[in-house]
């Protein structure tokens, strides 16, 4: 068999499973189970190489001049450590039947293919992806997600192996928890009112993303530089407000949309490409304002603050609360609801009286509305004391170990913090160029493995008229310490893939 890159084998291994030989040219493990990581763990040790080799040669028909059977790389939305089964069929071609459950990932390479590939590639190199769940699921290919004919498309790989895996449905993942704890507070104050949807599929229209919702044509958050476009039409949801229109044209008047939604960002311990929120929207009838005599809109704004300070008290205790009027184009009036926690003012959630012509537009005229929206991950971190949004992703049991279900806020214990390592890269800009395009770039190469990139310096030569950038990389694994030697070579290719694709001149 031939030598195994490290990065595969930590992603494929559980802790204390070895290979001990082969089978039809596949590893064979000590135990009969089989795990992959879709966190940064699976591409961690892209460059290094590890002399392990099986004791056992492969069997005679298979030779040495073959080319290596393919490997099935699966991604299992729970974690769960699988049995490993061979059947005669599944064995003499060559493929590992896992016998996964829903909404797993899965693809095919050659293992030559996939040592020499960039492993951030592999690990989201899933053919398919399914998602949803609960008698409602689609499966999404990656030729439908990462389209590279495409001028128009810019989801890597990276981002496409996240989708289905759903970590607010995780009932032991603190998003889960976290979730299930609105979801507690919602059933106890307005019993059997509330619908609860969390299995949309992410790709959604321009038009329910951005349209339906009044984002004005020349808003920021329709660039390129922010959104990941499928087609010119269809995109991977900024945000779960891309389902209200969808969801009052059929009908329904209460309900609580959660999500994974994606956007190009920042790197640094707040900010990741796909995070999740949770969308939510009550009608009100003219009936009900002239019985409680008031107008909509105020009944509606009333409502709703009341409805989401029990919300801020059921997740963060008895908190010192208050209102700052703001502006979203879906809303109006606006506001954003923070609390006093910890020693400093906290947003929570933004939210709102619906637009009128949103509610018109979709079959709600002569009615009133509140919204809100809250970011998981922003009050997860907080409750459960949680560093670094990248952890959210991690695959290992001193992680995964910490959070049962139906227990809010159990404070997150370190298991390790091992040293960063800085590299710089500077170079002069073009007039095209965007930060969050060299983040794409970066995530790409290194993954989980970068923990912030940021602008360390800026100059104009006056005489050349050129502008200088210099960003500093922070290169930090959450499970181990890095070699100079992955580092450098990780670095070597942020370099050349920054210049070829950035149109940039290195410095």
């Amino acid at each position: 068999m031939n030598p195994l890159r490290s990065s595969v084998l930590s992603a494929l291994l559980p802790p204390g499973v070895v290979v001990v030989g082969t089978r039809v040219g596949l590893p064979v493990l000590a135990m009969a189970t089989l795990r992959l990581s879709s966190s940064s763990s699976f591409f961690a040790y892209q460059q290094q190489k590890v002399g392990l080799t099986a004791p056992q040669r492969p069997p005679s028909s298979f030779a040495s001049t073959s080319p290596p059977p393919p490997l099935v790389v699966c991604s299992i939305p729970d974690r769960h450590h699988l049995p490993l089964s061979h059947s005669s069929a599944e064995a003499s071609s060559g493929r590992i039947s896992l016998g996964f459950c829903t909404r797993q990932s899965v693809g095919f390479c050659t293992r030559q293919q996939s040592w020499n590939r960039n492993l951030a590639v592999v690990a989201a190199a899933a053919s398919v992806t399914e998602v949803g769940g609960g008698g409602s699921s689609s499966t999404i290919s990656r030729e439908e997600v990462v389209r590279e004919d495409d001028p128009t498309n810019n989801v890597p790989d990276t981002v496409f192996g996240k989708i289905g895996l759903q970590l607010h449905n995780r009932k032991s993942h603190p998003l889960g928890i976290l979730k299930n704890a609105i979801y507690s507070y919602f059933d106890e104050t307005f019993p059997g009112v509330f619908h609860k949807v969390d299995n949309l599929l992410p790709i959604v229209s321009v038009k329910a993303n951005f349209d339906d919702v009044l984002t004005p044509p020349d808003h920021v958050s329709r660039s390129y530089n922010d959104t990941y476009y499928v087609t010119a039409d269809t995109v991977l949801r900024c945000h779960t407000s891309a389902h209200q229109a969808e969801l009052l044209r059929q009908g329904l008047t209460h309900f609580l949309v959660t999500g994974d939604v994606y956007r190009r960002d920042a790197i640094d311990a707040t900010h990741y490409p796909v995070f999740h929120q949770m969308e939510g929207l009550r009608v009100f009838t003219q009936q009900e304002w002239e019985a409680a005599g008031m107008d909509g809109t105020a009944l509606a704004a009333q409502e709703l603050k009341k409805t989401l300070e029990g919300l801020a008290r059921h997740l963060f205790g008895d908190v010192q609360m208050r209102w700052v009027d703001t502006y979203f184009p879906f809303t109006d009036p606006s506001y954003e609801l923070e609390i006093f926690f910890q020693g400093k003012w906290m947003e929570v959630l933004g939210c709102g009286v619906t637009e009128q012509q949103i509610l018109c537009n979709n079959g709600c005229a002569g009615t009133t509305a509140w919204a809100f929206g809250l970011g998981l991950e922003r009050l997860a971190m907080v409750l459960f004391d949680i560093p670094d949004i990248r952890l959210f992703w991690s695959n290992d049991s001193r992680f995964t170990s910490q959070f049962k279900s139906g227990q809010l806020g159990t404070k997150f214990k370190s298991f390790s913090k091992y040293p960063p390592c800085y590299k710089d890269i500077s170079f002069w800009i073009s007039d095209e160029f965007s930060e969050n395009n060299l983040c794409e770039i970066v995530r790409g190469i290194a993954g989980d493995l970068v923990e912030e990139v940021v602008l360390i310096d800026e100059f104009t030569n006056p005489k050349k008229g050129k502008t200088s950038h210099c960003y500093r990389i922070a290169y930090r694994s959450m499970e181990r310490s890095l070699t100079d030697d992955e580092i450098n070579a990780l670095q070597a290719e942020v370099r050349q893939q920054v210049e070829s694709k950035l149109k940039i001149t290195l410095r």
